[in-house]
């Protein structure tokens, strides 16, 4: 069975990578090699893969990546570039595999943050590792500890955002118009 996107899954999906392109610029906490805790950025392209499907949630992730490429680029090799951005951002769109879940979203989003940071793990472990010595770590725990740091925070605090009784109110409705 062929899913197509329809302009209005496309236009939504722009609409999200618009939102989590300005909410990625506003940073509570920025690490000083990359990564930052921003004002829910990667639940903006992890809903659209709740919504419509894993196709397009990853589509949107990966657009969203080369956004983020080009607005704040760290290019060091072509596979860190990869890894670090379309990979990674791409793996947000994971959250699509549950929407019919109970609790789809909720564990949708984990799973997507979990996709995201097991790239930035296997970045920081492949492409950042030398830096380990310098905090006295190994390569494995210093990209799993420097990754977890922004991401797993920023995950938290998302997920405490949207379980507020307002927030959660405003995507159901979303969901019933947008669907």
């Amino acid at each position: 069975m062929k899913k197509t996107f329809t302009t209005k899954h496309l236009l939504i999906a722009a609409m999200a990578i618009a939102l989590a392109t300005v909410t990625s610029m506003i940073k509570v906490f920025e690490l000083p090699m990359g990564g930052s805790i921003t004002l829910c950025s990667m639940f903006f392209i992890s809903i659209i893969g709740y919504w419509y499907g894993p196709a397009l949630g990853i589509l949107t992730g990966v657009a969203y990546g080369i956004l983020q490429f080009i607005l704040q680029p760290a290019f060091y090799t072509i596979p860190q570039v990869l890894t670090d951005y379309p990979l990674a951002f791409g793996a947000l769109g994971l959250s699509g595999f549950f929407t019919n879940r109970k609790y789809g979203m909720t564990v949708g989003y984990i799973v997507s943050v979990l996709g995201r940071y097991f790239f930035a793990f296997l970045s920081g472990w492949i492409f950042f590792g030398e830096y380990a010595a310098s905090y006295n770590m190994g390569a494995v725990v210093y990209s799993l500890v420097y990754n977890g740091s922004y991401l797993i925070t920023e995950a938290v605090v998302t997920l405490i955002i949207i379980q507020l009784p307002p927030v959660k109110n405003a995507l159901q409705s979303l969901k019933k118009n947008f669907l």
